[in-house]
Formats: C-alpha cells, structure tokens, sequence
C-alpha cells in the first residue's frame, strides 16, 4: 500500500487543466496511485484556491466536471477533504511567525503544513519549493 498524498493546488490544476504541460504526467501518477489503493488528502483551502484558478483557465463545463468529480472521489471516500478548523488555522499563523526569512510562503501553504504534520503526511503533490525549504520532511510527487 502507497503512502498517503497531500494534493496541493498545484496538483489539482495541473491534473484539471488540459492544457498544463505535465497534466498527462499529473494524472497519469493519480491514476496508477488510484489503482493500488492510494490515500489522497487535501484541504478545504486547497479546493478553495484550485476552483478559482481552475475556473480562469479552463471551459467552464470542464471545470465543473473536474470538480464535481473531486466531490465524488470524496464521497466516495478515495479522498478525505480536511476542514482548516481554528485550532489549525491558529497553529498555521504561528508557523506564518516562525517562518520569518520565508515571506513568500502563502499562508494556504501553511495551513497545508500543519495538516500534513497533524496527519503524519510526508508526501505532497506539488512543484512547491516551499515544502521543501521548511525543512519538516516533506517530499514532492511525482
């Protein structure tokens, strides 16, 4: 059995837009992690984030599809969408505080970090640098 997956907006844009330049890549990892009973988390903040860009960069009926097909993997329970409660968000400020030298990190970003963290995920989806550069053991995919 794979490790679980953290998807990152990244992620989610580049399997959702067609015209991504790694979106065959992108899905390609999804599907073959799928396949051998891969667990796949992401967040309330992610999602948020992905509709909006989604919808800019995609045609309108496709966006909806890839979404709404996000919202069966769910209930279908092949995806737990993780809630970014006060307690998390609080925990992701003081992450925003302690990371001083790293002003570029979005605070999303954070509060991806401190669910992966909370969760024991090491592995995100994501061309992220940031994940990386915190130094909590994250590890890009693919």
């Amino acid at each position: 059995m794979p490790e679980p997956i953290f998807i990152d907006t990244w992620g989610w844009i580049t399997r959702g837009h067609h015209r991504d330049l790694r979106h065959l890549e992108v899905k390609r990892f999804y599907q073959e992690l799928s396949k051998v009973g891969g667990v796949f988390y992401t967040s309330d903040y992610i999602l948020d984030e992905m509709v909006t860009l989604l919808f800019r960069r995609e045609l309108f009926g496709e966006a909806v599809r890839f979404v709404e097909g996000i919202f069966e993997s769910a209930q279908q329970r092949q995806l737990t969408i993780e809630r970014i409660t006060s307690d998390r968000f609080a925990a992701a400020w003081r992450l925003r505080k302690h990371f001083q030298d790293k002003h570029r990190i979005s605070f999303t970003d954070l509060t991806s970090m401190v669910l992966m963290q909370e969760l024991g995920l090491t592995k995100i989806l994501t061309e992220d640098e940031h994940f990386l550069q915190v130094g909590m053991g994250f590890q890009k995919m693919p």
